[in-house]
């Protein structure tokens, strides 16, 4: 135990972003913009999935679920902190903590576990072709999705009930812009043995487990690709895939430099933290629109039926 006071916290006080006061207004009016892009751009990706019977394929419900994922995850995190530059009160309830970190766990875990279902998909697209519609059914797309958010919602249930028994010290100052898992475990002043065993080992396998998954799948598409390798095929596997692998190379390289590639906590992880719930979610529906002729077409749709009954 560590020898700062213990006390029953109510509120912890986030520290941030490393902002100075003269900058304030630029960086509110940059990051509501991002976060309006996100929303507004993964809420229209949705919409046009939904309404658009073309996009009623599993790369485009798995696409879907990417999407309101984006949206949750940068919910969670990013009006709290518009609101903490805008009012300069970075206090937050302890219950709030708590219930911000649950969520941003539960979204990052399905994200992860999402990717890994969209190459098995890419996998079965390139590799199986002819039997990619009795492989991938409704209902196997279906339980891949539930059985994904079930497990998330689990694995976040564990390091939340885990955190919530320890007692945090007197100083309960975040070095951060919002709840996260690994900067509340340096505020407690009980033993976190238990907590790091546990996120080395069923976190480590949650983790690994996925990205395994999706390094396979793409070392077995580029082994079928290698073997005949023209142009054209080349060039129909990039439209494939390419939009997934940049998807995940920009969602895992973010996520390692978070919680991999740092020793301590400052304003560069903060800085890749904000790439992580702010950026990407943004990125994503672009990636996924703008060498995609089917999103066009549904995009060109809407917009006709739209001005039709104005």
């Amino acid at each position: 135990m560590r020898p700062e006071n213990q006390s029953s916290v109510s509120h912890f006080l986030l520290r941030g972003l490393p902002i100075r006061p003269e900058q304030q207004g630029v960086f509110f009016a940059l990051f509501l913009g991002m976060y309006l892009t996100t929303v507004l751009g993964n809420l229209l990706l949705i919409l046009l999935i939904r309404l658009d019977a073309r996009l009623h394929t599993p790369m485009y419900f798995f696409l879907s679920h990417l999407a309101f994922s984006d949206v949750s995850v940068s919910s969670v995190t990013v009006p709290k902190m518009l609101l903490d530059i805008l009012t300069q009160d970075q206090s937050i309830p302890y219950a709030r903590c708590i219930f911000q970190l649950y969520f941003f766990i539960v979204f990052g875990a399905f994200d992860n576990l999402l990717l890994a279902v969209m190459a098995y998909d890419r996998y079965v697209a390139v590799c199986h072709p002819l039997h990619y519609p009795t492989i991938m059914r409704e209902e196997l797309c279906v339980t891949l999705v539930a059985g994904s958010w079930v497990v998330s919602f689990v694995h976040a249930l564990l390091h939340t009930l885990l955190l919530v028994r320890l007692s945090f010290c007197a100083d309960s100052t975040i070095n951060h812009f919002f709840c996260d898992l690994t900067v509340l475990l340096k505020l407690s002043c009980s033993d976190i043995s238990l907590n790091e065993l546990v996120i080395f080992t069923e976190g480590g396998i949650f983790l690994t487990l996925p990205l395994g998954s999706v390094l396979g799948s793409y070392i077995c598409i580029g082994t079928i690709i290698l073997r005949v390798p023209t142009t054209k095929r080349l060039l129909k596997a990039f439209s494939t895939c390419g939009s997934h692998l940049f998807v995940v190379s920009l969602y895992y390289g973010t996520l390692a430099s978070v919680y991999f590639f740092s020793s301590s906590w400052d304003s560069k992880d903060i800085i890749a933290s904000v790439m992580y719930t702010i950026v990407t979610p943004m990125l994503n529906p672009f990636i996924y629109s703008l060498r995609n002729r089917d999103i066009k077409q549904a995009l060109h749709v809407f917009v006709n039926r739209a001005n039709f009954f104005k």
